[in-house]
């Protein structure tokens, strides 16, 4: 790492990833700073410099970091442009950068449309279009000019775009949906399509490790946009499974078609499949999972469990999940009742057999089932 004393600075720190990203620079030898709006507290050792200040903004920011000079800057909170403007140009201040974004930068994340067909490839790797029309969606065209921003300020920099983020601390936790529900009681949950909504996750533990390949290889993650996330992904159906026997309990899932109101009501689950291909980290910087992913929802599930959110609090009302069990009943009792109706109706015979021919004596032209 050089000689002297070699200084980090954490953008952020007080979300699901950042301890994990402190704790991984402190290991390696980094004397390290945190900056954030303080609104959060900081879960680290006394030695971690904390300094307050706003990442949305490029002044304050600017006064908020003063004179202090670092050699390795992560930005993982705050507007990503804004703090590569406020640390580029000034020597010694930043030179290294990696920046956090996310994979809702791709062109049809939030409008499938855009694409022909419709959707993102499965798996989207990173050479895939970026949203760059603010007319198609401001936000992902933003992100897309946050990354482009630091590349032209940077030329060194790492992109590594997350999925969706789980475990502790998180802003909108998906397993609290599940968690609440069995402490509450329930025992059949609503999903929309059998629960096989798709979305890409990584466990915070896992994504800064991610983050820290990087760091130990500044060449290899030079100019580079990676996807990362969990090697294994779970569907919304395995993900019940697990939190249900993590908790101890028995669980229905109660299947409905999707139309707006089911999705009003049932548990929230994107409408198309959204995973990212991994190979690039893989192989470039030989990431592999530190936490499985079984592993990493038990982990999830048993902190929000341990740890039960407030009711109607400041968490559950960003979550897209309005806990109305009395709607949920009422769909529950309408979908058991279609689901009696279509059990009586009668079911043709319909061939179960492989197509293969599977002949029982040589030399026939058509074995026994005229295959």
């Amino acid at each position: 790492m050089g000689v002297g004393p070699v200084k980090a600075l954490v953008v952020g720190g007080a979300g699901p990833t950042g301890p994990f990203i402190v704790e991984g620079l402190r290991a390696r030898g980094y004397r390290v700073s945190v900056l954030n709006r303080g609104v959060h507290p900081v879960e680290a050792p006394e030695d971690v410099e904390r300094i307050v200040g706003d990442p949305h903004f490029l002044e304050p920011l600017q006064q908020a970091i003063g004179d202090r000079t670092f050699d390795l800057v992560i930005a993982s909170y705050g507007r990503l442009a804004v703090v590569a403007e406020a640390l580029a140009g000034r020597a010694g201040r930043a030179g290294r950068f990696i920046g956090v974004g996310g994979f809702v930068a791709y062109r049809g994340f939030y409008d499938p449309k855009v694409n022909f067909p419709a959707g993102l490839p499965i798996p989207t790797p990173e050479s895939f279009d970026l949203a760059r029309d603010p007319a198609e969606h401001r936000f992902a065209a933003l992100v897309t000019a946050a990354e482009d921003t630091v590349f032209r300020l940077h030329p060194g920099a790492a992109i590594f775009r997350y999925p969706y983020v789980y475990g502790p601390r998180q802003l909108v936790p998906r397993e609290w949906s599940i968690v609440r529900r069995v402490l509450d009681g329930r025992r059949a949950i609503l999903v929309v399509d059998g629960g096989l909504s798709l979305m890409m996750h990584g466990y915070a533990e896992n994504l800064a490790h991610a983050i820290m390949l990087a760091v130990e290889q500044p060449e290899a993650a030079a100019g580079m946009a990676f996807n990362c996330g969990d090697e294994v992904q779970l569907d919304q159906r395995q993900l019940i499974e697990v939190a249900a026997a993590e908790l101890g309990a028995s669980i229905e899932l109660v299947s409905v078609p999707d139309t707006p109101t089911a999705r009003a009501i049932a548990l929230n689950a994107p409408s198309a499949p959204k995973l990212m291909d991994i190979a690039l980290i893989r192989e470039r910087l030989g990431y592999r999972d530190i936490v499985p992913t079984v592993e990493a929802v038990r982990r999830t599930v048993r902190h929000y469990a341990d740890n039960p959110l407030e009711r109607g609090g400041s968490i559950e009302q960003r979550m897209y999940d309005a806990f109305d069990y009395a709607a949920e009943d009422r769909l529950i009792a309408l979908t058991r009742d279609h689901l009696a109706r279509i059990a009586d109706l009668p079911a043709p015979d319909t061939q179960t057999a492989h197509p293969y021919a599977h002949p029982k004596q040589a030399g026939a032209t058509l074995d026994q089932r005229g295959r």
